[in-house]
């Protein structure tokens, strides 16, 4: 479906907030925004991912309530929040639409690149456009070469450039102003740059076909002989750290996904609550009159809530790993620490997730399969999520660790 097709859906009214943050608005402030805005963006998920329906409303509000200047400093204007701040409030997120909280990974991390970077201008050029609501999206992988690999081709042209290829996994680029995008120059160095998401020759795709996680808006991006400006490059968007340096983004990054892991978990347990409580029958020979007093549906919900709270644990406590990190003033050994303790939290957080979907399936009988409650959207949901990279690198990266001192890859997957 391209994207012109997709104005034709219904517009959504979500509840008014307050303005984007102001200089020297609170963090307090801008999480109560958030929270008035959480009911809204849970209403009709199930729906909408069943009929295909794209959250735009509910994430641009939750743009428009500032929410992705969480991280930016109050010298500069923003609310100063920690990563674990940032953290809880993706989970809070990912429990209400899982989608709607992936599709703003990629304005984050633009962020978190910002200040992690060296570049003061860079800063000063985009904390106002953060500020005033804009939000960043990325056109990062491509396809058909090995994984990572870049091939779209930025030349020279006068006093400006030219830029030719495809993108894919284009997280949130339908929702954004603003597209993130990297392409090889006539020297073969990686350009990142930024293009406003109307210029010409730069098309956005909704034709994402993953089973899970379908309206984060991650089609494809041509890119046609698009112009870019000197304006237009973003220098060392990361922090311009030699090969092999570690940034600190990279973890936060990955555990932005076991935030929206966690979240899922929770949402699950929502789900088998109300399932149980408004449709579950007991079965036949079950001890109980009502699903609720049935023990093993007091089993799994049980242990659905368990996992759901042992997603979220670990995944906040990864995220004080890399505030630590911050503290340390970036130092190596401390972001290697945080790398470890985020590769377990994904870890962790992916399992739980995975099980209690498939054990949200033992509150009710064969109408839990119904599609028009579409419960089978948190495992689909859940494995995408856990498809970025592999679980199990992740499990025995950190066994290297504790057995032999062997640091994570450095591959900007841990």
């Amino acid at each position: 479906m391209s994207e012109t097709l997709l104005a034709d859906a219904p517009a959504q009214v979500l509840p008014s907030v307050a303005p984007p943050a102001a200089p020297g608005r609170s963090l307090s402030e801008l999480k109560r925004r958030v929270t008035l805005l959480l009911p809204a963006v849970r209403e009709g998920a199930e729906a909408r991912e069943r009929d295909r329906v794209l959250p735009q409303a509910q994430v641009r509000s939750l743009v428009a309530a500032g929410l992705l200047t969480l991280r930016i400093p109050v010298r500069d204007g923003g609310p100063g929040g920690s990563v674990r701040d940032l953290i809880e409030l993706v989970i809070d997120i990912a429990a209400a639409d899982s989608n709607v909280a992936q599709a703003l990974r990629p304005g984050f991390l633009f962020v978190e690149g910002l200040l992690a970077g060296p570049d003061e201008a860079a800063r000063q050029l985009w904390w106002p456009r953060c500020l005033r609501g804009d939000f960043i999206a990325n056109a990062g992988w491509e396809i058909g070469g090995p994984s990572g690999a870049v091939t779209t081709q930025l030349r020279r042209e006068g006093d400006h450039f030219r830029v030719t290829g495809s993108k894919y996994y284009s997280t949130g680029g339908l929702y954004a102003d603003w597209i993130s995008t990297v392409a090889v120059d006539e020297q073969g160095q990686p350009v990142r740059f930024v293009l406003p998401r109307d210029r010409a020759g730069l098309e956005l795709l909704d034709d994402f076909d993953a089973m899970g996680q379908r309206l984060t808006a991650s089609g494809t991006t041509h890119l046609s002989d698009v112009l870019v400006h000197e304006a237009d490059i973003v220098p060392n968007p990361t922090g311009g750290l030699a090969e092999g340096v570690r940034t600190v983004v990279t973890p936060l990054a990955q555990l932005f996904l076991g935030a929206v892991l966690a979240g899922i978990a929770r949402n699950e347990l929502r789900d088998a609550v109300a399932f149980a409580q408004q449709h579950a029958r007991p079965i036949k020979h079950s001890s109980a009159s009502r699903s609720v007093d049935d023990p093993y549906v007091e089993l799994s919900v049980g242990e659905i809530s368990a996992r759901a709270l042992g997603a979220e644990a670990v995944v906040l406590r990864a995220a004080e790993r890399i505030d630590a990190a911050w503290g340390a003033d970036l130092d190596q050994d401390a972001i290697v620490h945080a790398s470890i303790d985020v590769a377990q939290a994904q870890y962790l957080a992916s399992e739980s997730a995975l099980k209690a979907a498939e054990l949200l399936f033992e509150v009710g009988g064969a109408s839990t399969t119904w599609r028009r409650h579409n419960l089978d959207r948190h495992w689909r949901n859940a494995r995408t999520v856990s498809n970025h990279n592999p679980r199990l690198w992740k499990a025995a990266v950190v066994g290297a660790w504790h057995l032999k001192d062997v640091p994570p890859p450095a591959s900007g997957l841990f």
